[in-house]
């Protein structure tokens, strides 16, 4: 009788599998999308200064707080043309590229169904970390946001480029449109609730669409054109110990939860679509032409400059008045994904020239750490403007809120890379990853160790 001989082949496949349910190696890094996630971060903290350190509305009315002249206008200026929801863009386009690259990874070293499986215990992680950063830190926290659209990128990710590409340009177009027909909602509000204030006037009854409209135009100038009264409570939550914050936070957070995804969360998911896109045409990978890039920065500022600088002309010189400024922000979306793939054209064209290798190399370090970080400036835009810090919401001018920003700058490109020297991954980063793959991953560098020896 022949011996029975075993197949070598599902030892194999358990080694193929096993090697598959590991995170990223330096090796597979691509180094131009660690550079774009590094300057989105940076990029984000800019923006994210200004919704830590000043009421609300002065976001998109400077009036309301943080002065409105001088150097002061020339910031929000520089913010709204340049910045404002640009870096939250390029930050979903490198989103929307790593989860391709982590699931074409996985698929490529055989991990079959499992790569879905790891995928969304990845996702559901993620979506734990927001919620714990929204409500203990942070109330404008992007990870809950990014987690539950990332649910439903799994199954666009087979799309081609092109569809991808149509798709999130009828997405942008939609949403161009929605203002629109919110600036003609917002002014029969407002039409309806003054013919309430004078029908009180003349004691008449409200009718019930009265009512409602007085109560929505109230909403409406509280969000646009706080009073001195509303501004001060706004100031009083952000003072008193950690906990009280944290209680007055579970209110505003607990109401972003509990709504759908809006208008934001679709212009996410937009740009993700446009990084699966990109990466897929090799364009985030700087294997484009430098003619191609040079094109698409030139296009893409040609687009936003001029809508962007025109928009935030407007707002000013109608007084960044209700009515007009919605119908002005109209033109948002455009200039917005315009300025986005001009910023990464900008990036990969330093890329490409090796221009700035320092900075770069830095930059791609705190795009490796970019979680670590993320939260890290949250903590620390809590210290200096919260009551149990430094105290200091709604008392620095506009201009006064870049000097912290170009000092947590500096300290996440000097920290970051020199965290990288002796360890694989930022804080954040390791427990995320074990989280994802059920398994304590490996923290020191080996080669730190080594080099210090001896």
């Amino acid at each position: 009788m022949a011996s029975e001989v075993t197949s070598p082949l599902p030892a194999a496949v358990a080694r193929e599998s096993e090697s598959a349910l590991q995170p990223t190696t330096p090796a597979e890094r691509i180094s131009s999308i660690d550079v774009l996630r590094g300057a989105a971060l940076l990029g984000i903290a800019l923006m994210n200064i200004v919704f830590s350190g000043l009421p609300m509305a002065a976001d998109w009315n400077p009036k309301v707080s943080g002065g409105a002249a001088g150097a002061n206008l020339l910031s929000f200026f520089l913010q709204y043309v340049l910045f404002d929801g640009k870096m939250r863009g390029l930050f979903s386009i490198m989103f929307g590229a790593s989860t391709y690259l982590f699931i074409t990874r996985l698929d490529r070293k055989g991990a079959g169904l499992r790569a879905a499986e790891i995928f969304y215990r990845r996702i559901l992680w993620l979506m734990v970390f927001g919620i714990i950063h929204a409500y203990l830190i942070w109330a404008g926290d992007i990870l809950y946001a990014y987690s539950l659209l990332g649910l439903m990128l799994l199954p666009l990710l087979r799309l081609r480029p092109r569809t991808l590409l149509i798709t999130a340009g009828v997405m942008v177009l939609l949403m161009s449109a929605y203002f629109v027909v919110q600036g003609f909602q917002i002014r029969k509000v407002h039409d309806l609730a003054m013919e309430a204030e004078k029908a009180e006037a003349a004691h008449k009854a409200l009718t019930d669409e009265q009512k409602e409209a007085k109560n929505g135009w109230e909403e409406q100038r509280k969000y646009f054109s706080p009073t001195a009264d509303d501004l001060r409570k706004e100031r009083e939550q952000y003072q008193g110990s950690y906990f009280h914050l944290v209680a007055k936070r579970a209110a505003v957070v607990k109401g972003f939860h509990s709504t759908p995804i809006y208008l934001s969360g679709w212009d996410m998911l937009t740009m993700m679509l446009v990084g699966i896109a990109l990466l897929k045409t090799g364009v985030l990978a700087g294997e484009r032409s430098f003619r191609f890039y040079w094109r698409l920065l030139f296009l893409s500022c040609a687009i936003g400059l001029p809508i962007g600088t025109y928009s935030a002309w407007m707002a000013w010189k109608q007084g960044f008045e209700p009515l007009q400024t919605v119908f002005t922000f109209s033109t948002y979306q455009a200039a917005r994904v315009a300025m986005t793939l001009g910023h990464a054209a900008l990036l990969l064209l330093l890329f490409k020239y090796d221009v700035l290798r320092g900075l770069q190399t830095r930059l791609a370090a705190v795009g490796q750490t970019a979680f670590s970080n993320y939260i890290a400036h949250s903590i620390f835009y809590g210290f200096v403007f919260y009551g149990y810090g430094l105290n200091l919401f709604d008392k620095l001018q506009r201009y006064q809120l870049y000097y912290v920003v170009i000092g947590l700058w500096i300290f996440s490109l000097v920290v970051s890379p020199i965290w990288l020297r002796y360890f694989r991954f930022g804080p954040l980063e390791w427990a995320w990853r074990s989280l994802t793959y059920w398994k304590r991953q490996p923290m020191r560098r080996l080669i730190a160790l080594t080099e210090t020896a001896p």
